[in-house]
């Protein structure tokens, strides 16, 4: 992790960050176990953001505006979330066509975001299946 990224997750409260750093090393996991290759990390938007060469870039937020929740961002040119809408439908709270958002006093349904983090992480590979081959 670039001290830019460290900066970032620092900067979080520790609630924030914990969680947040629960879905990066899912992301790495994730990557290794599908043989993705390498994870690109680098901020964009001023928040951690994440791709693989086949994949869809996807972020991970804390707003102060907003400080009980996390987001996970995925593009909104995608069919992403209209996938996990589909597949998922009330696990997760949706906004818009490019977010997922997380109360930080409920349980990170984990193995769901697990799946929706490898949907992007492989879309270029998977986007002409249906439900993105779930």
């Amino acid at each position: 992790m670039n001290s830019n990224i460290k900066e970032t997750f620092a900067s979080y409260p520790e609630a924030a960050r914990s969680t947040l750093l629960i879905i990066r090393a899912a992301i790495y996991d994730i990557a290794t176990e599908e043989s993705l290759g390498e994870v690109v990390e680098s901020l964009k938007w001023g928040e951690p953001s994440y791709q693989t060469k086949s994949g869809s870039a996807l972020r991970l937020g804390w707003k102060e505006k907003s400080p009980d929740t996390i987001s996970v961002y995925f593009n909104c040119k995608t069919i992403l979330i209209e996938t996990f809408k589909e597949i998922y439908q009330d696990t997760f709270t949706y906004v818009g066509s490019r977010e997922l958002v997380f109360n930080l006093a409920e349980e990170l349904p984990l193995v769901e975001l697990k799946a929706c983090v490898s949907m992007a992480l492989r879309y270029h590979k998977i986007k002409h299946l249906p439900l993105l081959g779930e």
